[in-house]
């Protein structure tokens, strides 16, 4: 018998952005804010691409949806290759979003690409280290909350 389980996620938004006349103008702001969560060692940096008048050095939404979907799938990879025998000694990711803008500012994902590289122990077990990728995107929380593909372009070594 199978038991469905809730799991609850919380964090704090925090702008940090009146540069003492809030929005009085659109120009009369910072687009910064702080993401917090108890218990966290640091608080993440944040702010609206630099595109829409934002600190470019610090995360936007997009950056932060991008790297979000890309560890979902990384640690979903590192404990299926784990369960299986499969040994990983090397795991870096390349992925990248796409967003596009419409004529009335709004924007959505038209697609994320994960490029998953790893290296593992024993090449002859490279085609099951690639499928253990298609259980990853299978069975990864956010992967299957998105509206949008999230595709996989994934090199396995040894």
């Amino acid at each position: 018998m199978s038991t469905t389980r809730i799991h609850r996620y919380r964090m704090q938004n925090r702008w940090t952005g009146n540069l003492g006349t809030g929005t009085s103008a659109y120009i009369a702001y910072s687009r910064n804010f702080e993401l917090i969560a108890e218990g966290k060692a640091a608080p993440i940096a944040g702010s609206s691409d630099a595109l829409f008048r934002g600190d470019p050095a610090r995360y936007n939404p997009e950056d932060l949806l991008v790297g979000a979907l890309s560890s979902c799938h990384m640690l979903w990879v590192l404990h299926l290759c784990a369960d299986a025998g499969i040994t990983i000694v090397e795991y870096g990711d390349e992925a990248e979003g796409e967003v596009v803008e419409h004529a009335d500012g709004s924007g959505e994902f038209t697609r994320v690409r994960l490029r998953p590289r790893m290296k593992i122990t024993d090449l002859a077990r490279a085609a099951e280290a690639e499928r253990m990728h298609e259980r990853a995107h299978s069975v990864c929380a956010l992967a299957r909350s998105m509206n949008f593909p999230v595709e996989l372009e994934v090199e396995v070594t040894a």
